[in-house]
């Protein structure tokens, strides 16, 4: 009796222990844990993305620049679509039967019930036609999209362009899903997060076969989407396009910087290509043709191309070698014909004696051999690779041989090389300054490209600072823009000197090398530069600043195998000039010789 009792009573505490597990669990999925809860409403709703518009781009002076333009995406769900009449179909979209054979099979493999893209952006012209026959085509709907347009045909580099994310992005920011679109370069991938916005969603019952049925608890779980903020650029976009006419049919660039504030007022690369030719379905088509245009228009040369920076590059050695103490403004050197030692001889058109003013005006090859050698022979340093390192920390402050660290992507570092380079061509300690000499007037292992040489040239019209070149001036519900734009950037070398440099610009212009960029009533400053091309003709250079007092323009331009800086690049740089200060051209024939010039190889 005993035993029984308590057997019992074992039993039902058994069952009341089962009992409350059971309890206890089906409170936990019903109430604490909703992942059941969730995927069974995952199976009876369909989640729709909510396309943001991205934000508009205008210059300087509120020209619109980049706007959108409404597409659509032609979905489909396999298990819903029934026989169709094809040739009407394919009539409508303007493709082929077999690629809708073969676009049907594809999704079929993904998925027969949930909807999947089968015709990306379509125009909202062919939507027009498709949307009154689309009732005919079940299985088919339409997802709204918008497509990047530009008005102006202007600033392709710089504006860049959007393209469909690829796996890289997708591992790396978990914000984006498979068919989004995302800035690929130029201003478009630099403030891509800006322009972008948030994506929205919602959510519709649909039943089993994956047919809407209505909105999921009227809406209360959808998300509206977040349009793109709207950027100012610092382009000014009349000039930019002035620019572009005058550099059409030649190879190079033009990059116009306002110095007193670091923003860029012109980016040109030439050749360049109309930004709407990468937009929509004919954008994989039309890239594939300009990537293999043999003038490669897709090459964005104001931050990519490492020229030879040739005379330009003689402003910095004088101004190096005046903080240096290794020369002053009266120091004289003698050129005949050139700088000999022994055998050694590099070329010059002087047979004179030079001081500095001078120097810079005339482009005197022999003064800055002895000017650079002076640098790196300096008895104060231990050895010539203290004095080579303490040189190249000088043109680190100007910018050259690193990455400025601008708004504009693809911008690279150009090249000036570090001691080390000379120790491994040459041997530790077997290499002298007449090694290097070629650097002295910009040639050599040096390479820069002409977003430095902009920024180099505002350093010294601002007489030994400068503010880091960006493109955007101001981001629609933000206070300010990067700070690092806003600090300026001290170099260390005493105003005084720039100010004689500066004199012997202004003297190229007034009655040197480069006269041609001569303005009436504007006081122009400038350097010429002509570089070596082991390719062909010499690269055309000209980098300058207007006015000489209080600089509101400074204009560089790379003009490839086009000769002298005084023939092309000189004269484009001074229209520029008198363009953005004056609103007018007062020398029409300089103009239409420089826009009717054909300098591309035939």
């Amino acid at each position: 009796m005993y035993d029984n009792t308590n057997r019992k009573y074992v039993i039902q505490g058994i069952f009341i222990f089962l009992t409350v597990i059971f309890i206890v669990r089906l409170f936990f999925l019903q109430v604490v844990n909703s992942s059941y809860k969730i995927s069974a409403e995952n199976n009876s709703t369909r989640h729709v993305t909510r396309y943001p518009a991205r934000g508009l781009i205008y210059d300087r002076n509120d020209q619109l620049l980049v706007y959108n333009e409404a597409a659509y995406d032609l979905m489909v769900i396999p298990k819903q679509v029934e026989p169709f009449d094809t040739s009407d179909f394919c009539q409508v979209l303007n493709i082929k039967r077999e690629f809708v054979r073969k676009m049907l099979k594809k999704v079929k493999r993904y998925s027969k019930y949930k909807p999947s893209v089968f015709l990306k952006q379509i125009s909202a012209k062919k939507y027009a036609i498709l949307q009154e026959k689309l009732y005919k085509f079940q299985g088919f709907f339409v997802q709204t999209r918008t497509l990047r347009k530009y008005p102006q045909n202007i600033a392709a580099h710089v504006l860049g362009y959007v393209g469909e994310i690829n796996s890289k992005h997708l591992k790396n920011d978990s914000y984006y899903a498979q068919g989004d679109y995302i800035g690929i370069s130029g201003i478009e991938k630099s403030y891509e997060t800006e322009l972008r916005g948030k994506k929205g969603k919602s959510i519709y019952l649909v039943d089993v076969f994956n047919r809407i049925k209505g909105s999921f608890k009227n809406g209360e779980f959808d998300e509206k989407p977040v349009v793109g903020r709207n950027l100012t650029s610092t382009l000014d976009a009349d000039l930019q396009a002035y620019g572009e006419q005058l550099m059409q049919n030649k190879k190079g660039s033009v990059v116009i910087i306002e110095p007193a504030t670091g923003e860029i007022l012109a980016l040109i690369s030439s050749p360049n290509y109309d930004p709407n030719r990468l937009v929509g379905r004919v954008r994989s088509k039309n890239y594939k043709q300009l990537a293999n245009n043999p003038q490669n228009p897709l090459f964005n040369r104001a931050l990519m191309a490492k020229y030879p920076p040739g005379s330009t590059f003689k402003l910095i050695n004088a101004l190096v070698a005046l903080q240096e103490g290794v020369i002053t403004e009266k120091t004289h050197f003698s050129c005949h014909g050139g700088y000999r030692v022994g055998s050694f001889h590099l070329h010059c058109h002087h047979n004179a004696s030079f001081a500095l003013v001078q120097s810079i005006q005339l482009s005197c090859n022999a003064y800055y051999c002895n000017v650079f050698r002076r640098i790196l022979d300096n008895k104060k340093y231990e050895n010539i690779d203290f004095a080579y390192n303490s040189w190249y920390r000088y043109l680190n402050q100007f910018g050259l041989g690193r990455k400025l660290g601008s708004d504009l992507s693809l911008e690279l570092r150009g090249n000036v090389p570090k001691s080390s380079y000379f120790d491994k061509l040459y041997g530790k300690g077997r290499w002298k300054s007449l090694m290097l000499v070629s650097m002295s007037i910009g040639q050599g292992e040096l390479g820069i490209t002409p977003l430095q040489m902009a920024n180099m040239t505002a350093a010294i019209a601002n007489r030994g600072y400068f503010y880091v070149p960006h493109i955007v001036k101001k981001i629609a519900g933000k206070d300010t823009i990067n700070q690092l734009f806003t600090r300026k950037q001290n170099i260390k070398i005493d105003s005084a000197y720039f100010n004689r440099v500066i004199d012997g610009m202004e003297m190229v212009v007034v009655a040197g090398t480069a006269t041609t960029a001569r303005i009436k009533g504007i006081s122009v400053c400038g350097k010429t530069g002509t570089a070596e091309n082991p390719h062909g003709k010499d690269h055309s250079i000209f980098t300058s600043f207007a006015p000489k007092e209080k600089p509101k323009i400074v204009v560089s331009v790379y003009v490839e195998n086009a000769g002298f800086g005084s023939t092309w690049a000189a004269p484009i740089a001074s229209l520029l000039i008198e363009k953005y200060l004056n609103d007018s051209i007062s020398r029409p024939y300089l103009e239409k010789r420089i826009i009717e010039g054909y300098l591309l190889e035939k």
